[in-house]
């Protein structure tokens, strides 16, 4: 079964042991790491105690696949239900759960954590969504609310005050990965000490501003001919079951913001000052990159694209290429449009 938020809390609350196994994957490593060590935490609050809780490999003992089955048919030795956390896994991984697992006696709770390349097209997760006796849960990016939510019960449980314009600031700054948001409120708690509040000055001062789009990434990276960075940032996207069209309009997106900044500089604004009118302030560190792409790219070759982004668009919703090879091809070509026109941005 798929899992959502509310679901997986309720289960944490309440677990149902007619659950074997619980897959948790998605790029949002820190979000993944939380999951699974809460999922562990269902069986036993000491995952130190060799007795109720295991850490396996994956890739370390793929090759051995009867060791699996060993460990997961394996009685505690204290009489006490056990755990399994069973990192990096893969694809590979299916045959083997489908080979012993449902039929298996034992009440042992076997947590899968997901390696980079899982995403929701991935047969590993399907077996999982899809049996009553299994369970999966994604860990994509935090979105806006999520990241507010986190952040006060992270602060909620250190008992830490704050002003509504530091918090509002802190949350701006936070990332999309858990991991990387907690070492950063880590941070600004030592910072404050034993005062356990902070304002707006002590966020500027101490928490990194690592807010970031993806797709704001491949549009500038695929319109200043940067391949290798922008094929990278697509395939991230696509692992994350991002959709293919959502991409399109994304690139789409971008050639307005240059279109405008355009217009602006044509009323008589510097190229720099006009990419700080049309680029919002979370990406100022694109200001640069912005204002080169806006001189470089002309018009007319903005306006091809926005055709070429239109026919991509529709050809995946009427041909039956496949949609990642459409998107692909795209890409390839505007970077090789961008690099006949600017030299790459370092």
């Amino acid at each position: 079964m798929i899992f959502k938020q509310a679901q997986f809390e309720t289960y944490c609350k309440s677990p149902d042991l007619n659950i074997k196994g619980v897959l948790v994957y998605g790029s949002n490593v820190g979000l993944v790491s939380e999951y699974s060590n809460k999922l562990a935490k269902t069986v036993t609050q000491d995952l130190n105690d060799p007795f109720t809780c295991v850490s396996l490999d994956w890739s370390e003992i793929k090759n051995d696949k009867g060791l699996l089955v060993s460990e997961y048919s394996a009685q505690s030795l204290m009489a006490a239900r056990r755990v399994i956390i069973l990192k990096d896994v893969d694809n590979d991984l299916t045959q083997v759960l489908q080979s012993f697992i449902e039929t298996s006696p034992s009440d042992t709770l076997l947590v899968m954590c997901g390696s980079s390349n899982l995403n929701s097209r991935s047969s590993l997760v399907t077996y999982c969504s899809n049996e009553k006796f299994l369970g999966a849960i994604a860990c994509y990016e935090d979105r806006e609310k999520d990241i507010s939510t986190s952040v006060k019960q992270i602060l909620a449980e250190q008992q830490i005050t704050y002003t509504r314009d530091a918090f509002e600031l802190l949350c701006s700054r936070m990332s999309n990965d858990r991991k990387s948001n907690i070492n950063e409120i880590d941070k600004l708690i030592t910072y404050v000490g034993t005062k356990k509040h902070f304002e707006a000055d002590d966020v500027r001062n101490i928490v990194f501003d690592a807010s970031v789009s993806m797709i704001d990434d491949l549009c500038f990276y695929t319109f200043s001919g940067l391949k290798l960075k922008a094929l990278h940032a697509v395939q991230n996207l696509i692992n994350e079951g991002v959709e293919e069209t959502a991409i399109i309009r994304g690139l789409n997106r971008h050639v307005n913001m240059l279109l405008s900044t355009k217009a602006l500089i044509e009323d008589g604004f510097t190229s720099s000052d006009a990419i700080k009118k049309v680029l919002s302030k979370k990406l100022f560190y694109r200001y640069d990159m912005g204002a080169t792409q806006a001189s470089a790219w002309s018009k007319d070759r903005l306006f091809d694209v926005s055709s070429l982004l239109y026919k991509a668009e529709k050809d995946c919703k009427t041909t039956n290429f496949p949609n990642v090879e459409i998107l692909n091809y795209l890409i390839l070509t505007l970077v090789s449009a961008a690099a006949k026109q600017l030299k790459p941005y370092p």
